[in-house]
This record gives structure tokens, sequence and C-alpha cells, in this order.
């Protein structure tokens, strides 16, 4: 039984990795605020204990594993690059409530810690705080080790990359070159077939970025062929993650489904969401949308399981 911690939990790729994978879980705690997220997480999990809207965690939890994907957006180039400086109450700075959670936690800290954020936390105005966040891991005991990782390079047709960083509290160093990489499948394999009005591009500031690029960020909006860029928390914005080309000059957005099957999730779970939040007729439900693009690739979290289950935690 590998017990998990999922702050800044989501609709539950952690947990859904490791169901997929077979391996006995027990999410001992899971954090989410936002309350239309916890309700998708429960409907997915729907045979286990329900969860309630929470954003405090108790300490004695004596957890394997500990995953959090802290808010992104103060990180990210589209959310400004506002920074994650403790004191500042940006939602990237909630990154520092991890650590001082782990420090309560004594001689019951987590065998591994899993942090997963944007590309720019790298970035010259950005670095400092993920410098910082290595060194206070390694003042309460861990080993840390990073790496940029793909989508695209576990299977999933989505250009999507970001940094995963892996700590070990007993001095091992996370070995990322052992992780079991995946052809990419094709799109094709992913979209379903679908002319539905709501899914149309119509408004004319998309219709005018598409394949065309004004030097604005994000100017530019992709006709989707083999794969489609990361799935964002919106479609209908520039930048999103592409458009269908359904012929004759015709573009279609992305569906909700479509957006999840691209971050690993089965029709089951989506379904399960979907009755959750069943939205508006004729209208793109942007729930569903939102907890799609804040959501990490469940192949690679399987690709990390593997190694920490058969090769670290089995030894």
């Amino acid at each position: 039984m590998v017990k998990i911690l999922e702050l800044f939990g989501g609709v539950g790729a952690p947990r859904k990795a490791l169901v997929n994978l077979g391996v006995p879980v027990k999410a001992i705690d899971y954090v989410e605020i936002d309350e239309k997220a916890v309700r998708s997480y429960n409907a997915i999990f729907n045979k286990d204990l329900a969860y309630k809207t929470q954003n405090v965690v108790g300490y004695n939890l004596k957890p394997d594993i500990l995953i959090h994907g802290s808010p992104c957006q103060d990180f990210s180039i589209a959310g400004h690059q506002k920074g994650a400086d403790e004191g500042t109450e940006t939602r990237s700075s909630l990154m520092w409530e991890t650590i001082h959670i782990i420090e309560q936690m004594g001689i019951w800290k987590p065998k591994y810690v899993i942090w997963e954020n944007v590309k720019n936390v790298l970035s010259k105005h950005m670095k400092h705080n993920f410098n910082r966040y290595l060194d206070e891991m390694q003042k309460i005991g861990y080993t840390s080790n990073f790496e940029v990782l793909n989508a695209l390079d576990f299977g999933l047709p989505q250009k999507r990359e970001r940094v995963f960083t892996i700590s070990c509290l007993d001095s091992t160093m996370f070995n990322f070159g052992i992780l079991e990489r995946k052809p990419m499948i094709n799109i094709s394999e992913f979209l379903e077939d679908t002319k539905e009005e709501k899914y149309i591009v119509t408004q004319p500031s998309m219709i005018k970025k598409i394949n065309t690029n004004d030097g604005s960020f994000g100017g530019r909006v992709q006709i989707i062929k083999d794969f489609c860029t990361t799935i964002t928390t919106k479609q209908m914005r520039c930048p999103n993650s592409g458009v269908v080309d359904l012929g004759n000059g015709q573009y279609r957005y992305l569906t909700e489904r479509e957006c999840w099957r691209l971050q690993g999730y089965n029709d089951e779970d989506f379904e399960a969401a979907l009755k959750a939040h069943p939205g508006i007729p004729g209208k793109l439900n942007g729930a569903l949308y939102k907890q799609a693009g804040n959501s990490i690739p469940i192949p690679i979290l399987e690709a990390i399981f593997k190694v920490i289950i058969n090769e670290y935690m089995a030894a």
C-alpha cells in the first residue's frame, strides 16, 4: 500500500496514475481550494471517502509520497511573472507552505516529494526561488534532482514541457534517465468526430490569429496536425492548444473530453466529472476545461511512480 499526500491536488492525477499501475494506494489527505475540482475528484474516486474543500492539512499523516503542483500562474510568462517570493502572497508563493508542512511532520517526513511546475520557473527571473526551494529541501534532509519532461515523450500528442523536481529523503538521487518513455500516439486517436456549433471558431479576433503571428505573446493560433500545444485552462483565447481544421475554412476548438484525454484521463473519468459539472447546454464547459488545463499528464506520473516503487521503495 502506497500512501500519498496530494497538495494543490486538482482532480487527482497522481492518485489516478497509481490506480492505472495497479498499485494499492491510500490517499491519506488531499488539499484543493477549488470547490469544483473537489467535486470532480470525488466523482472520479466515488468509491472512497469524499473530501470537502480545504486549504489546511493535518501534520500527523505519515505519507510515503507527497505530490504538490503549486499554482504556476505567477511563474509563467502569461501570468506576468509576478514570482513566488515568500510573503508576497502570490498564488505561486504557496510553494513555501509545502516546506512548512513537511517541517511540521518531524520524523514522519514523506520518503519522496514530487513538485511539478512550468518551465519558466528555471528562467533568470524565477530561478532564485527555484534554487531556494532546493536549498530548503536539502536543509530538511532531502536530495533533489529535476528535469524538464515533455508529455510528447510519454505517449500523449501534447507538447507540454514542465519541470519535475523529485526529492528523496534517503540521499538517493532520482534517476530521470531510466524513466520509461513511449512513442507519441497521433492526435487523431484522441479526437472526437464533431462539428457541434459551440466548438466552431467564430470570433474574428481568433480567426485572424490562426496560423499568423502579429508579434505579440501567443499571437498565433496553431492548426493542429499530429499533436497539440499545451492544454490550457481555456480554449476560446489566444494562446490556446490549437484548433482542428474542419475544411472549407472552418475550424473548431478542442472539446472538453479531448482535453481530458490529452492529459491521460479515460472517458469514464471524464463522464464522472461531467456528471458533477453538466454545464450549460450550447456553451463551453469552463470548469472542465480549467480542470484539464491545471492537471498533470498522467503518463508522466506513471513513469515516475514506476521508478520510485520498483527501483527505490522495493530496495
